[in-house]
């Protein structure tokens, strides 16, 4: 595959979306230019028309007294018992779930990208909402001082307080998790698209699509220019590829700027010295 040619102007689009003020960034645009590099014909105007009618449909549907809970119940209702929306628990690996054409297609995703799709319809209807990356599941919260409720889109939109995210937790891990205040703070644009795009790079690993790796990880990098751990795992995806000047480019700079005590430095070293061979 090509993905240079396929790939280009979708990537600019992404990095265009990006490279502006946290609170300009359109996360909703910002997703489908990302799925634009798996599919070059998709239409974006399209998939956000989409949401936008969602948004009126929930609007046509919501009581006359709009409290916080009656909106997420109208919500509930309408994403999963009318459009049936639901986590993908059979496939939760499958690529389809990180791209929000594919989310909104197939009415199937996890965790994040269903998060995404509530919380852009929930904008819609004036109802804001920001995404809670807690470790292992993410959440959605309203915004407002007094609004200590969360909600889990994965889990038909279920609705949380703060002991019940405790409980999540522990369930995620398997075992007893201690709650830190941050792990219900608000995500910023570009934690929450990394989080995706971080999904991704694991499910194609899994899959060795090491290409696929190396863009999620090249789009994770325009987002977190500072991450070291993904220059690494960038470098050793060139370095299985044989490509020999990007792996030694990438493992150099992962040990000039990663902490001198990183445990794999001499690894990397040694990978460097095969590289120097070659």
């Amino acid at each position: 595959m090509d993905f240079s040619r396929q790939t280009s102007l979708a990537r600019q689009r992404f990095y265009q979306e990006i490279d502006q003020p946290p609170d300009q960034i359109d996360l909703a645009k910002a997703a489908l230019y990302l799925a634009q590099e798996e599919y070059p014909d998709l239409d974006v105007e399209e998939y956000l028309s989409a949401l936008d009618a969602m948004a009126v449909e929930v609007r046509e549907r919501l009581p006359r007294e709009s409290y916080p809970l009656r909106i997420i119940q109208t919500l509930n209702q309408y994403f999963y018992e009318d459009l049936q929306f639901q986590g993908n628990t059979d496939s939760y690996y499958d690529p389809r779930n990180s791209y929000l054409n594919d989310v909104i297609d197939r009415r199937m995703g996890i965790p994040i990208t269903l998060s995404l799709v509530y919380l852009e319809v929930a904008g819609r209807i004036d109802f804001p909402m920001v995404g809670v990356g807690m470790p292992g599941h993410f959440l959605i919260r309203p915004i407002g001082k007094d609004m200590q409720i969360f909600v889990d889109p994965f889990h038909q939109g279920e609705v949380l307080f703060e002991q019940d995210c405790q409980e999540r937790l522990s369930q995620t891990y398997g075992r007893p998790m201690a709650m830190r205040p941050e792990f219900l703070d608000a995500v910023s644009p570009h934690y929450f698209l990394a989080r995706i795009l971080t999904n991704l790079k694991g499910v194609y690993l899994k899959q060795t699509d090491w290409l696929r790796a190396i863009a999620a990880i090249d789009r994770i990098l325009l987002l977190l220019p500072h991450s070291w751990m993904e220059q690494r795992d960038r470098g050793l995806l060139y370095y299985q590829l044989e490509r020999w000047a990007e792996a030694r480019q990438d493992l150099e700079d992962y040990l000039t700027c990663a902490p001198s005590t990183v445990a794999d430095a001499p690894r990397i070293r040694d990978l460097l010295r095969r590289i120097e061979g070659q």
